[in-house]
C-alpha cells in the first residue's frame, strides 16, 4: 500500500493569544494552516491549563474567521466544578467544535508540582471522559506518553491509566512530543499488547528555538538526543538553525510515515512556518504536491488514523 500525501491526516495545536498583537499573529497562523485541511486545530487553556473562557473565546473567533475549519478545545479536571467543566464542553460544541482534548491538567503551581483537582470537579481524566460521553456528542482525544510522564509511577501504571481512559470512552490518543521515534514505536507496541486499540497519533514538535524547546522538554520528561543537540549547537553558529529544524522534523515524520503512521499532530507554539514546511515536505500542501509514485511504502500500520 502506498502512503500518499492524500492518505495522511494532520492536526495542529495552538494556545489562546495574550494580546491584540498576538491575536493577529494567531489568526494568521491558523489561516495559513487551514489551507492544509487539517482534521482539526485544537486550542489549549494556555500556559497553566486553567482558563476555559480563553479557550472558548479563541474557538469562537476561529470559527467566525474559518467557518469550515475543524476545531477542538482542551478541558482539564482542575479548571472548574463538574457542572462548569461540562458546561464549557457544551459551549465548545456550540461553537462548532467536534473534538475535545480531555486532560488531567497541571498543578496551579505549574508543571511538575503536586496536582490538586478542583474540590467539586472531576478527580481524574477517566471520570471527565465519562462525563463528556454522557453530556456531549464530542469526540474525545486523550494524552499518551512515549517517555515517562514527570509524575510516572512506572510504565505499567502509566499504561493501566491510559487503558482506563480509553475504556471510559476516549476515541484517540495524542502523544506528548518526542524526538526519538523508537520511543514511539515501543509505546505503540506496549499499548497494543495491553489491549489498547484506540488510534495513537504522534505529537510532533518542530524545534523553533532549541534553548526554549530544551527547557520545555525537560519539564515534560521528553529527552532530546545528543546528536540533535550537537547539530543545533553547530547550526546556530552558522545561522542555519531554521533549515536544520525543518530537516530534522521532516525526517522524523518521513520515518514515521515509512513505518505506517498516517496521522500527525503538530505542536505549533502559535507559529506556522515550520509546521507548514514539514507538511509541504510530506506533500500535504496542494501548492507543493509530491509525486505519489515516490511516496514511502507502508510497512506496518502501527498507528491507525483518527477517523471522522
Amino acid at each position: 500500500m502506498i502512503a500518499t500525501a492524500s492518505s495522511l491526516d494532520i492536526s495542529f495545536e495552538v494556545f489562546p493569544a495574550a494580546s491584540e498583537v498576538t491575536t493577529a499573529g494567531l489568526a494568521k497562523t491558523v489561516s495559513t494552516l487551514a489551507r492544509l485541511s487539517p482534521r482539526f486545530i485544537s486550542v489549549t487553556h494556555g500556559a497553566d491549563g486553567g482558563d476555559q473562557n480563553k479557550t472558548l473565546a479563541t474557538l469562537d473567533t476561529l470559527r467566525i474567521n474559518n467557518p469550515t475549519l475543524g476545531l477542538a478545545g482542551h478541558l482539564t479536571c482542575r479548571a472548574g466544578s463538574k457542572g462548569e467543566t461540562l458546561a464549557a464542553a457544551e459551549d465548545y460544541e456550540a461553537t462548532g467544535a467536534r473534538w475535545v482534548v480531555a486532560l488531567r491538567g497541571d498543578s496551579s503551581e505549574g508543571a511538575g508540582q503536586a496536582f490538586q483537582p478542583h474540590p467539586h470537579g472531576f478527580q481524574c481524566t477517566p471520570d471527565l471522559i465519562a462525563g463528556l460521553r454522557e453530556r456531549t456528542n464530542l469526540r474525545i482525544a486523550v494524552a499518551g506518553y512515549p517517555e515517562a510522564h514527570p509524575e510516572s509511577r512506572g510504565e505499567q501504571s502509566d499504561i493501566e491509566h491510559l487503558k482506563r481512559k480509553v475504556d471510559a470512552g476516549a476515541d484517540a490518543i495524542i502523544t506528548q512530543f518526542f524526538f526519538d521515534n523508537d520511543d514511539f514505536y515501543r509505546f505503540v507496541d506496549t499499548c497494543r499488547s495491553a489491549g489498547i486499540d484506540a488510534p495513537i497519533v504522534p505529537g510532533i514538535m518542530p524545534i523553533a528555538k532549541f534553548s526554549n524547546i530544551a527547557k520545555f522538554a525537560a519539564r515534560c520528561g521528553a529527552k532530546i538526543p545528543k546528536r540533535i543537540a550537537d547539530r543545533f549547537a553547530k547550526a546556530e553558529k552558522r545561522g542555519a538553525a531554521y533549515d536544520l529544524a525543518l530537516a530534522i522534523c521532516a525526517g522524523q515524520c518521513d520515518d514515521l510515515r515509512e513505518q505506517g503512521v498516517r496521522s500527525f499532530h503538530f505542536y505549533t507554539l502559535n507559529r506556522s512556518d515550520l509546521a507548514l514546511g514539514v507538511c509541504q515536505a510530506l506533500g500535504l500542501d496542494p501548492k507543493h504536491p509530491i509525486d505519489g509514485e515516490h511516496a514511502p511504502t507502508q510497512i506496518e500500520e502501527k498507528a491507525q488514523s483518527v477517523s471522522a
